[in-house]
């Protein structure tokens, strides 16, 4: 994991190439090893044999992969495109998590109520509507615009998290809580870094070792849009795998 973390936010380096591949061959094997072995580290049956929990980690991944390097590509685009001092920036983009934060604080109730799966499949899809808004994203574009984005964003996020964790911690036993919320943090740390290595790789690709400034405005929103696009196309896959769940799981089998 520390392999593949490491390279992936070092892409698209040569020696951050091997690392990636090398950390991803590594988890292979970590896989299989824990599937056959009667006392495993980590219990990877909770996946095979618990559909529920397997898609709800799926979609939780999908959603940090797709959401978390907005903050960091938006807090560029202010300063150096619409040319906001970093505290105007940082105001602005409180939005999504104060919207969030609204949202999560009683959507987590909702899911005790009506099918989490659905919840968090709408924030989700939520998610995608502002994804597709924040790719049309130019010089000319107003605050006016992005502020109501960035709450879009918040409130599609905030009705995911909250009945996504709920689903996944129901799910499970008892005797797997700690695990369960073990995989959910590990979800989110990776879904974070992945996010983040897609914009760097993005910045790298498109405006190189240049040093940002005012006049990389251009190719600044153009890495920016095609980030936003290759999130788009992630998140729509994370609304089928949060749809694709089902309602109920049997769990994994005991050790």
């Amino acid at each position: 994991m520390s392999a593949f973390m490491f390279g992936f936010s070092k892409l698209p380096e040569t020696k951050a190439i091997y690392l990636t591949v090398a950390g991803m061959f590594g988890l292979i094997v970590f896989t299989y090893k824990m599937l056959k072995a009667r006392f495993p580290v980590f219990n990877m049956h909770l996946f095979t044999s618990n559909r529920l929990f397997a898609f709800s980690n799926l979609a939780a991944l999908i959603n940090y992969a797709t959401t978390f390097a907005i903050t960091f590509l938006l807090s560029l685009y202010l300063q150096y495109v619409m040319e906001l001092s970093p505290r105007d920036a940082g105001m602005i983009l409180i939005t999504q998590p104060l919207v969030m934060a609204l949202v999560a604080s009683f959507s987590g109730s909702l899911s005790d109520r009506y099918d989490p799966r659905i919840l968090s499949s709408a924030g989700m899809a939520v998610i995608v509507g502002g994804l597709v808004m924040l790719s049309f994203l130019d010089s000319d574009t107003t605050l006016g615009y992005l502020i109501p984005t960035l709450g879009l964003v918040g409130f599609g996020f905030g009705m995911f998290s909250s009945p996504n964790t709920n689903a996944i911690m129901g799910s499970v036993s008892r005797k797997y809580l700690g695990i369960a919320s073990a995989t959910v943090g590990t979800m989110r740390l990776t879904g974070q870094m992945i996010s983040m290595g897609i914009a760097t790789l993005m910045l790298q690709l498109i405006i190189g070792n240049e040093a940002l400034s005012v006049a990389q405005a251009i190719p600044l929103i153009s890495s920016m849009r095609a980030t936003f696009l290759i999130f788009v196309l992630l998140c729509i896959l994370g609304v089928f795998a949060s749809l694709a769940r089902g309602k109920t799981s049997s769990g994994p089998p005991d050790p």
